[in-house]
C-alpha cells in the first residue's frame, strides 16, 4: 500500500454540505484556505430532498456574500403563517409585527447554490470520500485522513479541524467523554411526510392542530407540494397508500375549514423527532458546527436556519485563531453559538408540544392546546413572540 499523499492548509472541514461549504466560501472570502471533504457524492446530496424555510438573515447572508441571488428569483417570500385550530385559521402576520419576512427555498437548492460557488472561485471541495479519520486534536496540527474518490490515501495537516458532518458525525464522537455535555430529548411522535404533485393549497404554511394530531401544509413549487402529518415514529409507510393518506390530511385540515388540493404523491417517508446539543462546541483544534453539534424538531423550521448562524459565527472567530495562533476565540464561538442554538431548542420545542397531539392526550389535553393556541393568536404580544423567533430573532446574532 502506497503512502499517503501530505499537505496542508489552514481549515480542514469535515462535511460538504451547506454549514460546511457556507464556511468554506466565507473563509475564502477573507483569504483563508481550506480543504472541505464529505463522504457523499454530490448527485446524492442534490437527490436527498430537503424542505427549507430560510430566516432573512440566511438569505441575506446567500445573497450579501455572493453565493448567488437564487434565492429571490426561484424562492417564496412568505410574510406569516397561519396557526389552524378550534374550527378556523389564524394567520400570524410576520411583517406586520416584526417587520420580517422568510423564504421558502429547499436546502437541495441551497446546497447547489454553494458548490457551484465553490466551483466558480476554485475551492477545495472533494466529494465521494471514504475512510475518513481525524486525530491529533489536541496538538497544534490536527489531521484530516481519508481516502479521494481516485483511490489515493490523503493526509491533510491544518491549523484548525472543523466537524460539519452532520447528525452522524464522525467528528462529534472524537471529542472524550469527559470534556463533553450532551442532552438529549426524545419525541414521542414522528412526521408522516409527502411530495404531490399539485398545486399549492394555500399562499403560506398552515400549521394545523386536530385532536387527530398535528398536520403542516407546506409547498416545494407551483407544481410540487410538501405535506406532512403526525405519525408514531414506528408507521411503516406501506401501509399508507394514496388514497388513505389524502383522506387523513383531508380530515385534519378539514377540522379547521380547509380543503387540500390533491394529487399524484411522488415520495413519501417516516421523519423521527429528536432534540440534540453537545457542549462545548469545541475541543482543542477540533470545532463543531450544525447538526454535527446540535439538531431540533422540523416544527420550528430551524436545523438549516442554525447551521448557517454557526458558521457566520465561526468564520469570524477563526480569522481571530488564526491571526493570533490562539484557541480562545473557539471558546467565544462556541459561547456564542449556543446562545441561539438553545434559544431555538425552546422555540422548535415549544411549537411542538403546543401543535402536536400526544398519543395518551385526553379531551381536557386538546382543550387545553387550544387555549395555548388562542393565547398566542388572541395577543399581540403573544404573535410577536412566535413571529419573532420563527423569523429569526431578526437583528440579532
Amino acid at each position: 500500500m502506497s503512502s499517503p499523499t501530505q499537505s496542508r492548509t489552514q481549515i480542514a472541514i469535515v462535511g460538504a454540505g451547506p454549514a460546511g461549504l457556507m464556511l468554506s466560501h466565507l473563509l475564502a472570502r477573507v483569504g483563508i484556505d481550506s480543504v472541505a471533504v464529505d463522504v457523499r457524492s454530490r448527485r446524492e446530496i442534490e437527490e436527498t430532498h430537503r424542505a427549507g424555510i430560510l430566516e432573512q438573515d440566511s438569505v441575506d447572508l446567500l445573497v450579501d456574500t455572493g453565493v448567488s441571488d437564487r434565492v429571490h428569483r426561484d424562492g417564496y417570500r412568505h410574510d406569516g403563517i397561519e396557526l389552524a385550530f378550534g374550527g378556523g385559521g389564524h394567520r400570524i402576520d410576520f411583517q406586520g409585527l416584526v417587520g420580517a419576512s422568510t423564504q421558502l427555498y429547499p436546502q437541495t437548492d441551497v446546497f447547489m447554490d454553494l458548490a457551484d460557488a465553490r466551483q466558480r472561485d476554485d475551492g477545495d471541495v472533494r466529494f465521494g470520500v471514504t475512510d475518513v479519520s481525524v486525530d491529533d486534536l489536541a496538538t497544534d496540527a490536527p489531521v484530516l485522513r481519508f481516502t479521494d474518490a481516485d483511490g489515493s490515501a490523503q493526509e491533510i495537516r491544518a491549523d484548525f479541524l472543523i466537524g460539519a458532518d452532520g447528525s452522524r458525525s464522525l467528528c462529534r464522537h472524537m471529542v472524550p467523554a469527559d470534556r463533553r455535555s450532551q442532552y438529549f430529548r426524545e419525541y414521542p411522535f414522528a412526521w408522516f411526510g409527502i411530495l404531490a404533485e399539485a398545486s399549492p393549497s394555500a399562499p403560506e404554511l398552515i400549521y394545523n392542530h386536530s385532536p387527530r394530531g398535528f398536520a403542516l401544509i407546506s409547498q416545494r413549487t407551483d407544481r410540487l407540494q410538501r405535506m406532512y402529518f403526525q405519525c408514531d415514529p414506528s408507521e411503516n409507510v406501506d401501509d399508507w397508500p394514496q388514497d388513505r393518506i389524502w383522506e387523513e390530511l383531508q380530515t385534519r385540515v378539514g377540522a379547521n375549514g380547509y380543503k387540500l388540493v390533491e394529487g399524484p404523491i411522488t415520495a413519501k417517508s417516516v421523519l423521527p423527532f429528536r432534540s440534540f446539543v453537545q457542549e462545548p462546541m469545541h475541543y482543542g483544534r477540533l470545532v463543531l458546527a450544525g447538526d454535527s453539534a446540535h439538531t431540533v424538531p422540523p416544527t420550528g423550521a430551524k436545523g438549516l436556519n442554525l447551521a448557517l448562524a454557526d458558521v457566520r459565527v465561526l468564520a469570524e472567530e477563526l480569522e481571530r485563531a488564526l491571526a493570533a495562533n490562539d484557541t480562545a476565540p473557539l471558546a467565544t464561538y462556541s459561547e456564542r453559538a449556543l446562545a441561539r442554538v438553545w434559544k431555538a431548542q425552546h422555540f422548535s420545542y415549544w411549537m411542538t408540544t403546543m401543535l402536536h397531539t400526544p398519543r395518551e392526550a385526553t379531551p381536557f389535553d386538546v382543550r387545553r392546546q387550544e387555549g395555548e393556541l388562542a393565547a398566542v393568536t388572541d395577543s399581540v404580544a403573544g404573535s410577536t413572540f412566535l413571529a419573532e423567533a420563527y423569523t429569526g430573532w431578526p437583528g440579532r446574532r
